[in-house]
C-alpha cells in the first residue's frame, strides 16, 4: 500500500534539502543555495510549495530567523514567490535573454563565504557606537583623521612595512586623488607618459585638465627604459603614470628589475611617478611597490574599490614630501572637500577589527576561482593570470574589438573594447573581460561560454576554419 498523500507531499516538499557544509558560509545562504540547486537539477519545479518556515526550521534544526533570511535571500534571487496564506512556492525562471550579462565593469567578485550584509550591519553598528553621530554628518578638513591614517598604514603594511601615518592622505576614491595629483604636479600642456594601454580615468582626467598623454612602448617586462629616457630628454614631461601590478587592462605585472630601471631613468630626468596600485593586495607575491623603492620620487595611490568594494569610496595616497602633501591637499579640496565621513569611518572600523582582511581573503579566493573558470571556458584564447579580477583577451584576426563589442551586446553580453584604454592611435586587437561584475558564478560561466561561442564565429555568422 502506498503511503498516505500527506506523507508523499511532505517527502516531496523536503526532497530538495541538502546537507550543511562546515565552513560553507552562513546557514541561511546555504539554504538559499539548496533551493537554487534544486531548481537547477529539477528536484524543485516551478509551482512546488515549500514547507512553512517553522516546519523547515524544525526539520533543519535551526532557528526561525535563519529560515526567514533564507527565504528572503531566495526571493531576492527570484527563486521563490509568496502567495499569502497559501504559502511559499518555487518561482518560474526569469527569462535571461532580456538581461545583460555584464563583463565590462571591473568590480571585486562577491566572496562565497562572507556574509556581506551582516558585516555591513555590524560595522555600522560599531561606528555608531564609538563615534558621535553629529561628527559623521559634519564638515571635515580632508586627508583623514589620525585613526583613519593609522588604518591606512595598517592596510598597506603587507606592501610597505611601517609607514609614517603623517605621510598618508585618505581620499574619496582613486579618481579624485589622481586628478588632484595631476593638478598639483603639472601645468597645462605638460606631458604625462604612460604605457600604450592605460586606465581610462587617467586619460579623462588629463584631457579635462589640459595635459597631454603620450605613450611609451612596452616589451615583455613593461615600459621600455630606453624609450622612456628618450621621451624625457626630448619633451616637456611632468609625470610618469604606471599601474605596475596586474595592470588594467593587460593584467601584466612589471618585474622588480624593470621597476628599478624605470626609477633610475625618472630620477635622472627629475620626473615624478604616479603609481596607481589597485590590485597588489589581490596578487599572491607582488614585487615591491615603486614607492617603497623610491619614496621621495613616487606617489602611491591604493584604492579599496577593486579589492573590497567601490561603495567605500576610500583610497590611501602615500606622499613622502610634506610640501607635496600640502599642494596635493589644496588641489584635492578645490573639487572634493572631504571623504564621506560615514564610509571612511566604516573603512577604518573594518580595518581595525579585521573585517576588511576577512573580506579581502574572500575576494582573493573568489577571484582565483573565477580566473580558473575563465582559463577553462576560454581555453586557448587567453593567458589569464592566477590573480586579479579581469582578463585581457587577444582576438582572432577576423574580429575587431569594436565589432565584437557591438555584436556581443546584441547577444546580451557587455565587454570592453581595447579602444577605451588606448593612449596610442593603434589600439591592440583585444577586449577586457571583468570577472566580478556578475555576482552569480553560474551566470558568469554562462556568459563566458556565450563569449567563447561568439569568438568561434566570424562577424558574418559563419564558423571559423577548424583543422
Amino acid at each position: 500500500m502506498p503511503p498516505p498523500k500527506s506523507i508523499q507531499d511532505e517527502t516531496k516538499a523536503i526532497a530538495w534539502i541538502g546537507q550543511f557544509v562546515q565552513h560553507g558560509g552562513p546557514r541561511y545562504l546555504q539554504v538559499a543555495d539548496f533551493i537554487e540547486q534544486a531548481l537547477a537539477d529539477g528536484t524543485l519545479l516551478p509551482g512546488d510549495r515549500l514547507p512553512p518556515q517553522r516546519r523547515l526550521a524544525a526539520l533543519l534544526q535551526v532557528d526561525l530567523t535563519t529560515i526567514t533570511r533564507a527565504y528572503d535571500e531566495a526571493r531576492r534571487r527570484h527563486l521563490l514567490e509568496g502567495k499569502g496564506a497559501r504559502g511559499t512556492y518555487a518561482a518560474a525562471p526569469k527569462v535571461e535573454l532580456a538581461q545583460l550579462l555584464d563583463l565590462s565593469m571591473n568590480l571585486p567578485p562577491p566572496p562565497a563565504n562572507v556574509d556581506f550584509n551582516d558585516m555591513l550591519k555590524q560595522g555600522l553598528a560599531q561606528v555608531l557606537l564609538r563615534t558621535d553621530s553629529r561628527l559623521l554628518m559634519n564638515y571635515h578638513l580632508g586627508g583623514g583623521s589620525v585613526a583613519d591614517r593609522v588604518a591606512g598604514a595598517a592596510w598597506l603594511a603587507p606592501l610597505f612595512g611601517k609607514w609614517d601615518v603623517e605621510q598618508i592622505a585618505v581620499c574619496a576614491g582613486a579618481q579624485s586623488a589622481l586628478a588632484a595629483l595631476i593638478l598639483a604636479l603639472s601645468h597645462p600642456d605638460d606631458i604625462i607618459l604612460t604605457e600604450p594601454t592605460v586606465y581610462p580615468g587617467l586619460i579623462t582626467a588629463a584631457q579635462q585638465l589640459g595635459r597631454r598623454v603620450v605613450p611609451v612602448e612596452v616589451d615583455a617586462s613593461g615600459m621600455r627604459p630606453d624609450l622612456l629616457d628618450a621621451a624625457c630628454a626630448n619633451q616637456r614631461v611632468a609625470l610618469i603614470y604606471l599601474n605596475p601590478t596586474l595592470q588594467n587592462p593587460t593584467t601584466h605585472t612589471m618585474p622588480a628589475a624593470r621597476r628599478q630601471e624605470i626609477l633610475r631613468v625618472a630620477a635622472r630626468h627629475r620626473v615624478r611617478i604616479i603609481e596607481d596600485d589597485p590590485y597588489s593586495l589581490l596578487a599572491a607575491d607582488p614585487p615591491p611597490p615603486l614607492a617603497r623603492m623610491a619614496p621621495d620620487q613616487v606617489v602611491h595611490i591604493a584604492t579599496l574599490s577593486k579589492c573590497l568594494a567601490p561603495g567605500l569610496r576610500t583610497a590611501f595616497v602615500l606622499l613622502h614630501d610634506a610640501q607635496l602633501r600640502e599642494r596635493f591637499m589644496t588641489a584635492l579640496r578645490s573639487f572634493v572637500l572631504m571623504s564621506t565621513p560615514l564610509t571612511t569611518a566604516l573603512t577604518t572600523q573594518w580595518i581595525h577589527d579585521g573585517a576588511a582582511q576577512q573580506l579581502l581573503v574572500g575576494v582573493k579566493a573568489e577571484a582565483r576561482q573565477r580566473q580558473r573558470m575563465a582559463r577553462q571556458l576560454l581555453a586557448g584564447r587567453t593567458d589569464a593570470t592566477e590573480d586579479g579580477i579581469h582578463v585581457w583577451l587577444d582576438l582572432p584576426g577576423y574580429w575587431t574589438a569594436n565589432e565584437l563589442t557591438r555584436v556581443a551586446r546584441g547577444a546580451g553580453l557587455a565587454v570592453t573594447s581595447s579602444e577605451v584604454f588606448a593612449a596610442s592611435p593603434r589600439p591592440p586587437h583585444a577586449i577586457r573581460i571583468s570577472l566580478g561584475s556578475i555576482q552569480d558564478s553560474n551566470r558568469l560561466a554562462a556568459a563566458l561560454r556565450k563569449l567563447s561561442q561568439l569568438l568561434a564565429q566570424r562577424p558574418d555568422g559563419t564558423s571559423g576554419i577548424v583543422v
